[in-house]
């Protein structure tokens, strides 16, 4: 066996495993995990696996649908298999109950303690009691240096005038952190399992603005969501950016366009 597939074994407690390709994405693999006694389960790596195993722990306590966690180390997530397919078509009424249930579950300060990556792009969680700072910190002003200067010289004028267009203290709801649609699974109209977190506690409209990113809310979830704050739809653009920052600086230059369209959005 190589490396991946004994640290598999040991983490089970068995003598061998299976491997077989399950998924890919664009920053790791998924591979299935089969054993001589006929049990099946999802390995993956990842940046920070014991990490990504306490948020998927932390998602399943506040009540929200999430694949059970069998073991974890520095090298190797282990999970139970979910039932369905990765997106929700069908299922936003009952995503709204989801995600509601996992907002619902709060900090006391915004971040989480630990930092985390989607590849090169670390992601900063230092904990802060403004949600104004932390947005402006460690969502928007860590890329400065890594975006084209003149997508800089406007992020930083947004940035400057941020204590105007966002609360600083909402609830520092437990977020997913990036719930786009491959990232939720569902099944005949329900929500399965919310998989590969990058959690941290912060506004919940982040999550929201996410899983607007490359789809559409409808009413169906609106409908199962609780009432959001008037300018929820002006603030969307400026949680929009982080993930679309982040798609320019790992994917390049074919998503400047989208960076530039929220900051238009902005005002800025």
């Amino acid at each position: 066996m190589n490396d991946f597939q004994d640290t598999i074994a040991q983490l089970l407690g068995v003598e061998r495993v299976t491997l077989s390709h399950f998924a890919s994405g664009d920053l790791s693999s998924v591979m299935r995990a089969d054993t001589h006694d006929n049990r099946h389960f999802i390995a993956k790596g990842g940046p920070a696996p014991a990490l990504e195993a306490e948020m998927l722990r932390l998602i399943a306590a506040a009540g929200a649908p999430a694949p059970k966690v069998i073991a974890a180390n520095d090298k190797v997530l282990i999970i139970t298999q979910v039932d369905g397919h990765s997106g929700f078509s069908g299922a936003q009424a009952d995503l709204g109950r989801a995600l509601a249930t996992l907002h619902a579950a709060t900090g006391a300060r915004y971040g989480f303690g630990d930092d985390y990556a989607f590849g090169k792009v670390a992601i900063i969680n230092d904990k802060t009691d403004s949600w104004v700072a932390f947005w402006r910190d460690h969502r928007l002003l860590n890329n400065i240096g890594d975006i084209p200067p003149a997508i800089a010289r406007r992020l930083e004028k947004l940035a400057g005038n941020l204590a105007d267009l966002l609360p600083d203290s909402p609830p520092a709801a437990l977020l997913h952190g990036d719930l786009w649609s491959g990232n939720v699974m569902s099944s005949s109209g329900r929500v399965t399992a919310f998989i590969d977190p990058a959690s941290y506690y912060g506004h919940c409209e982040v999550d929201l603005a996410m899983l607007n990113l490359f789809g559409s809310l409808d009413d169906a979830f609106y409908g199962n969501y609780p009432a959001l704050e008037p300018g929820y739809r002006e603030r969307q653009a400026i949680y929009s950016l982080w993930p679309a920052l982040v798609h320019l600086r790992l994917f390049g230059s074919g998503y400047r366009s989208m960076v530039e369209g929220f900051l238009s959005r902005c005002g800025y």
